[in-house]
């Protein structure tokens, strides 16, 4: 028999009340992306009962994942499953994740010395770590991966000389056995070693051993990238920095004492970590620069070659670094050819140490709106005294002061390009393209981005490592674009940067995702009715394929890697694409300028587009167009009327788009642009 007491009759009331705000509060939200990540988020990190909440309104901090993460989560998923996904899907995937990437460990079973380091534990996680727990449950570790390990034991194998370390981290509750390199064991004196239990270590390079019947637990083989973590407010550490490192310095290093044998240890700071290059002459060698800078302001380069690259994933950009017996040599730049009097690599004697740099805090005010939290809205609607007081946020800042904004838990400029202000990292935005150009005045590839949102817009300046790498973007393109920096520049003007390679960037066209049409949770149907010269945002609609004697086929070429055509220069013999402005002879490839009539039960509209989105619509490949005789090209449209299909929209010509230096608008004669297109069964 079941019991109902009044109070379940008051929850199942408070519940559907819930439900009905929550479908006014998705009423209220124009885009629906925007709406489902804020509903992801109320699902991953809802608001305890009874959970203290500042009266004076601050504190804000969230134990839950950040609009970010979550929309960056949301599109890796889309661009896995290209056929479309459900809400289930998205947020299965999304629980998961942050399950992985948060889980708790079991205090009881975490080691004694690694609870002592917990408490002033203050790092923040390098980007590419992993834990022990992970290892364990997947059974696989990447070269990549990063452990950011404590030493629980060392220990020497059962008649053998070989050394072993039992490993944990803050974030387990299991430990693992590495096999010690040898060049490391000088250093485990059991008297005064500097590698004994209680040490931190960060590792890269490492292969598992599996585990297999009868052979006992994973263990990881020995890895040569290893560095050890110092602290300066440990006394035996701070007397190894001053005995060892401070004598030496960037300008003491000569090539006539490294000839008769003299080896150097120095101590700087880490200002830079340059992306990964290739030399050689066959393009197989890989490099990576650091710079470093020691305490009398000099600067020198740190090189890692080929395997070797993976130790950046050990360093951040502030953190001090002691260099044990560097191999010292001189530095030729391949790609100028000039040489400069030396520099530092990673030599078979060279041993390194790390004072990790630890990121300052720094409250952030917030000036929350309605459409912003929609955590908040909820709380507020169903009781009235709990209105949104979250009024800053604390946030992490760098070595230059500058505040990182991946943690922001709120919707962080989207829309709000008006809330950048100078020394920002780590920003996310999503709003539309309105205008965009390569940059001439330089040899890199450098495209200006100017991204509009509900509050203003904002020029980003794109740095590509080699050249776009993006896909299709045009006017009225409605992107994702995360790992953005701002900053003043000496005409105290905002300035905003992305580049390609930096850790957490990301650009996702949604425009043109193929997921989108499919995925019903992300978007929301409009009517052709609904279209106005006013719209800047994708608009999805069901159409069928009207008045085919307007229809316009053309085949053109277009440069492969933009998809934007290409026009052939006045001298001829080349062809240069009108985006990229590269001669791209050997990069064209054959595609479609379709203008065509499209209808629905509310109206219709004369729209144009190119590409996949073409071919999806003629139900043929521009190859195989061009291929047919001249009679049945005019013929072929007249097949498809009637065909239905659905379609992504967007106005490729509102007022203020394509203003000056930008790209020649490619269809000048229609309004609307069909960026993805989906034939219905």
């Amino acid at each position: 028999m079941k019991m109902t007491s009044r109070g379940d009759h008051e929850l199942a009331d408070d519940i559907v009340d819930a439900d009905s705000i929550m479908e006014e509060i998705w009423k209220e939200e124009e885009d629906p992306f925007l709406r489902f990540i804020d509903y992801a988020k109320s699902v991953l990190s809802p608001e305890e009962e009874g959970e203290d909440r500042d009266p004076n309104g601050n504190g804000g901090e969230s134990n839950g994942p950040s609009w970010s993460w979550i929309a960056s989560r949301i599109l890796k998923t889309c661009i896995a499953y290209s056929s479309g996904v459900t809400s289930a899907i998205l947020l299965s995937d999304l629980s998961q994740a942050w399950s992985e990437q948060h889980r708790p460990g079991a205090p009881k079973k975490r080691p004694e010395c690694i609870n002592q380091l917990k408490k002033k534990h203050r790092r923040t996680k390098l980007p590419k770590t992993v834990t022990i727990d992970s290892i364990y449950e997947k059974n696989f570790l990447s070269l990549t991966s990063v452990l950011e390990a404590v030493i629980v034991d060392a220990f020497l194998l059962p008649g053998t000389n070989i050394c072993m370390l039992t490993l944990g981290d803050f974030w387990s509750s299991n430990t693992i056995d590495l096999y010690l390199h040898r060049r490391y064991y000088n250093l485990v004196d059991p008297n005064n070693g500097i590698v004994k239990k209680g040490r931190e270590i960060f590792l890269t390079g490492c292969y598992l051993r599996t585990a297999t019947e009868g052979s006992g637990c994973p263990r990881l083989l020995p890895t040569e990238y290893l560095v050890i973590l110092l602290d300066e407010d440990q006394d035996d550490d701070a007397m190894l920095l001053g005995a060892q490192f401070c004598s030496d310095s960037f300008s003491s290093i000569s090539f006539d004492a490294v000839d008769q044998g003299v080896s150097y240890s120095l101590y700087s700071r880490i200002e830079s970590i340059g992306p990964l290059e290739i030399q050689g002459k066959f393009g197989s060698l890989q490099r990576k620069q650091i710079t470093l800078v020691d305490n009398d302001g000099v600067k020198l380069k740190f090189l890692l070659w080929g395997e070797q690259v993976v130790l950046a994933n050990l360093f951040s950009i502030g953190s001090m670094l002691a260099l044990d017996r560097p191999f010292i040599a001189r530095f030729v730049d391949s790609a100028i050819g000039t040489c400069e009097e030396l520099c530092l690599e990673y030599g078979s004697a060279t041993q390194l140490y790390l004072v990790p740099f630890i990121r300052h805090e720094e409250q952030v005010c917030v000036t929350l709106t309605q459409n912003r939290y929609q955590g908040s809205r909820l709380l507020s609607a169903l009781d009235p005294s709990q209105g949104p007081k979250v009024s800053q946020v604390t946030l992490l800042c760098d070595s230059q002061g500058s505040i990182d904004f991946s943690n922001y838990p709120f919707r962080s400029c989207s829309p709000s390009v008006i809330d950048l202000r100078d020394k920002m990292t780590s920003i996310s935005l999503y709003g539309v393209v309105t205008d965009i150009f390569r940059e001439r005045n330089t040899t890199e590839a450098i495209f200006s981005l100017r991204i509009e949102d509900t509050t203003g817009a904002i020029w980003a300046k794109l740095h590509f490592s080699r050249s776009w790498s993006l896909g299709r973007l045009s006017f009225g393109h409605t992107v994702y674009i995360s790992g953005l920096t701002c900053s003043m520049t000496k005409q105290n003007l905002l300035e905003s940067h992305w580049f390609e390679n930096d850790v957490g960037a990301s650009f996702v066209n949604l425009s043109c995702l193929p997921a989108l049409l499919s995925s019903s949770c992300l978007h929301k149907l409009s009517y052709l009715s609904d279209l106005s010269s006013e719209t800047s945002s994708t608009h999805i609609c069901r159409v069928w394929l009207d008045q085919i004697e307007r229809c316009h086929v053309n085949t053109r070429f277009s440069h492969s890697l933009c998809g934007h055509f290409v026009n052939e220069t006045p001298g001829g013999g080349t062809v240069e694409c009108n985006f990229c402005h590269y001669s791209c002879n050997a990069e064209v490839t054959r595609t479609f300028h379709l203008k065509i009539a499209l209808a629905d039960e509310s109206a219709k509209i004369f729209a144009w587009c190119t590409g996949q989105t073409a071919t999806e619509l003629l139900q043929i490949s521009p190859d195989e167009f061009y291929e047919l005789p001249e009679e049945e090209q005019v013929m072929y449209p007249s097949s498809l009327e009637n065909e239905k299909f659905m379609v992504a929209i967007v106005n490729c010509r509102k007022h203020g788009y394509g203003v000056g230096d930008s790209l020649d608008l490619e269809d000048d004669t229609v309004m609307w642009e069909i960026t993805r297109a989906l034939k219905c069964e």
